[in-house]
């Protein structure tokens, strides 16, 4: 599983021009979904983007989590985490989670996340989404569950 996430003082997500999630301060994450990936690797990358200390603190040091700066989520599915560049030109997909089980994962995040933040914004799983953004620093990480755990 891999969480692009990066920090912004606003983010929104358009379908067919209509605004479907928005929010301020806080995390716009991608979600990427490997075929392998589990609801235990779910928990697992959770806990580590809540946690995470990533905004500023009163001395400007990244010192606090989201929950902390009253800040939210904003989670976007995002298959093409999973590119594989290594051959030509075009990139392959084969990694990807199949799309039943990356919805049915990703739907489970959203819930877990909404049982800390019960204001989390969404995209629209497999559609085709516009996303906006102000990334505030600019700070941006990637989690990589193969890296982290």
């Amino acid at each position: 599983m891999r969480f692009m996430i990066q920090r912004v003082k606003n983010a929104e997500v358009k379908v067919e021009q209509a605004i479907i999630g928005s929010i301020g301060n806080g995390l716009l994450v991608f979600v990427g979904i490997c075929g392998t990936d589990t609801e235990e690797i779910a928990d697992k990358m959770i806990k580590k983007l809540i946690g995470m200390r990533i905004f500023e603190d009163e001395n400007g040091k990244t010192n606090l989590d989201l929950k902390t700066v009253g800040g939210n989520l904003l989670m976007i599915s995002q298959f093409t985490l999973y590119a594989d560049c290594k051959k030509g030109n075009r990139p392959s997909f084969i990694r990807a989670g199949a799309p039943e089980m990356a919805n049915r994962l990703y739907q489970y995040i959203l819930e877990k996340c909404r049982v800390e933040f019960p204001e989390t914004q969404q995209g629209e799983f497999g559609a085709n989404m516009q996303i906006t953004l102000i990334n505030d620093g600019p700070f941006t990480i990637v989690l990589d569950s193969d890296e982290i755990f």
